[in-house]
């Protein structure tokens, strides 16, 4: 690829370390700063493991991204600094027709020989799909991947199948980051190439504080068992669960209490209602904001488990967040969630019972597990590496 700045280019270009590399260039299609989220954060984490393993990479984001309408959050965007070592054309509207061939031609130009598609939901398929498709036609040779961090989503509609369809025709080869979403693709492209690897473990957020230090920076007591759900609060994400687990007889009177953290992209009064009629407002503690970077760690390193108490799921980024401060986890037997946690090794895995979680959660502190399953987290997420990421790129790519 070329070392071009397009005049939207939000952040600056470094220089090109993969030139003189091994050779392959790659250029993502994928939520990146100035925009926020678990997508863009991946996608910034991959992109700097391909230049730091000799790859050429670089990145298209999104100019828009959601129409604001369909943006159930406060803000899209970040108020993080601006990262100088990727380069960043924030080019792409999904919803605006008239700029897939702006930025198809911008791809053409800069001719990479990998074409990453991040694709998380159909909504983006029309926008991806046409791109995808002028490219090949003006760079045949290029290899068009889809880096899936979902394939359908986690709320249906009826557009979902056809859009899918019409984006799996366009790519040459898929990358699942679980089992469950390996089978969605494996049924909509049967004869396509794709592999499953997981999704790799988060080492951007600092290292871990002391529990007084955390307890202090986020002004709350530091004599308390803390139970932690973290991220955007979705209905698909099962908070109801993990409130009911609190309500029962097994998690009373253990000084237990629940953090949770992160922006609701629903209406908090649901859950706030629900705290009330359980009778476990004096347990629960609600952060309603999105975490930013330099604070996730302060969250991390109060918790004692990490519990994703999902309805549905495919992977997590949570999971690697937790992986990466050695973090017990409770998760739920759905999706790719019980690919990843030993059962009783390194946490738990229930059905989606509140009282089997209650009781899980009870033996965790009854029987004082967490150093056990800590040493078994710190051997495991050696597994979770993105060197290992990027072999497995480089497999499906080279198949």
């Amino acid at each position: 690829m070329t070392n071009k700045q397009d005049k939207n280019n939000s952040v600056p270009s470094p220089p090109l370390e993969g030139e003189a590399g091994r050779g392959l260039s790659f250029l993502s299609i994928a939520p990146a700063y100035p925009l926020r989220g678990g997508i863009a954060d991946f996608n910034e984490a991959l992109t700097r493991s391909l230049c730091a393993q000799g790859f050429d990479a670089s990145i298209i984001s999104y100019g828009k991204q959601y129409p604001s309408l369909l943006f159930p959050g406060r803000t899209q965007f970040s108020t993080s600094t601006a990262p100088t070592d990727l380069r960043i054309a924030t080019l792409l509207h999904s919803y605006n027709p008239f700029n897939w061939r702006k930025v198809a031609n911008y791809i053409v130009n800069e001719n990479p020989n990998v074409l990453l598609l991040h694709f998380w939901m159909p909504f983006f398929a029309p926008a991806l799909g046409s791109i995808a498709k002028r490219v090949k036609k003006c760079l045949p040779q290029v290899t068009i991947c889809a880096v899936c961090h979902n394939f359908l989503p986690h709320e249906r509609s009826r557009f979902d199948a056809a859009l899918a369809t019409y984006f799996a025709k366009r790519c040459d080869c898929f990358v699942a980051m679980s089992q469950s979403v390996l089978s969605d693709i494996q049924e909509f492209a049967p004869d396509k190439k794709a592999i499953y690897t997981p999704h790799p473990m988060y080492d951007n957020f600092g290292e871990a504080v002391s529990k007084t230090e955390a307890a202090e920076a986020l002004n709350l007591p530091a004599d308390k068992n803390y139970v932690l759900f973290f991220g955007l609060v979705r209905k698909y994400k099962g908070l109801d669960l993990l409130l009911q687990a609190f309500a029962k007889k097994a998690l009373n009177d253990k000084n237990i209490m629940l953090l949770v953290a992160g922006e609701f992209y629903e209406n908090p009064e649901i859950y706030t209602k629900q705290i009330e009629e359980l009778g476990i407002a004096d347990r629960v503690i609600i952060h309603n904001e999105f975490i930013v970077h330099d604070r996730v760690r302060l969250y991390f390193s109060l918790a004692d488990i990490v519990a994703q108490t999902y309805h549905t799921a495919t992977q997590s980024g949570i999971t690697q967040i937790a992986f990466h401060f050695n973090l017990p986890m409770l998760v739920t037997n759905v999706g790719g969630l019980s690919e990843i946690v030993k059962y009783r090794e390194m946490g738990y895995v229930c059905e989606k019972n509140p009282q089997e979680i209650a009781e899980a959660l009870a033996d965790f502190y009854e029987n004082n597990r967490a150093e056990d399953f800590r040493k078994v987290v710190i051997a495991e997420k050696q597994k979770y590496s993105w060197e290992r990421f990027v072999e497995m790129l480089e497999k499906v790519i080279s198949r």
